[in-house]
């Protein structure tokens, strides 16, 4: 599993102009196939009258799944370059549209590439992206005594506290870094004399 990667927090447009063609590119995040479709679905219907919507998404955060289409550009010169846009800035789990509007220029095979792949760039700039990092999942069990300090302890050092449940113990749920692990066990043992039990779990993808 790949250790980190990037993606939009939320949906945005940005536009840019290249010899009078407006290149129009929409960015999304996108947890599963069927959400970049349906992305790419509504900027289709939005810009029906649009010369080409072009897109690219990449899912997964080892980018099992990288999808691409000219939409009636020469081949290779709109898709592809936008999906190598999305690769090497570390994109994950996002879906881009690209419409142009022909402004009656050509652009030819390379003035097309630069044009997709740096609508795609300066959307990423612009929109802005967020580092999301593998966590190993974690359950803290500690007795109500100490439990309001252990939160609070968790929450001052930046750990990523997901959940808490009171029960005759209280529950808390934290993600950790894998690195982290056995210094967090030794801190843990050390704040609550050895009484909290700590069990590890799955790993999940957290903000960094």
């Amino acid at each position: 599993m790949q250790d980190e990667y990037r993606t939009v927090a939320h949906a945005g447009v940005h536009e840019t102009e290249v010899n009078r063609s407006r290149f129009i590119c929409a960015l999304a995040p996108a947890a599963t196939e069927q959400e970049a479709q349906d992305f790419l679905a509504a900027v289709r219907k939005e810009h029906a009258d649009a010369t080409h919507n072009c897109w690219a998404y990449v899912i997964g955060a080892d980018a099992a799944i990288q999808k691409a289409s000219d939409d009636g550009e020469p081949g290779g010169t709109a898709g592809v370059p936008m999906l190598q846009m999305l690769l090497r800035r570390d994109m994950r789990y996002v879906v881009a549209v690209v419409t142009r509007y022909y402004g009656g220029v050509k652009l030819g095979a390379g003035g097309l590439i630069r044009a997709y792949g740096g609508a795609v760039g300066e959307a990423l700039d612009t929109l802005g992206t967020i580092t999301r990092r593998r966590f190993r999942l974690a359950t803290v069990t500690v007795d109500h005594q100490r439990a309001g300090k252990v939160e609070n302890d968790l929450r001052s050092t930046g750990r990523e506290v997901r959940d808490v449940r009171y029960a005759e113990e209280v529950t808390i749920e934290i993600g950790l870094p894998d690195t982290d692990v056995e210094a967090f066990r030794a801190w843990l043992a050390d704040v609550t004399a050895g009484s909290a039990g700590f069990e590890l779990g799955g790993e999940a993808y957290g903000d960094a």
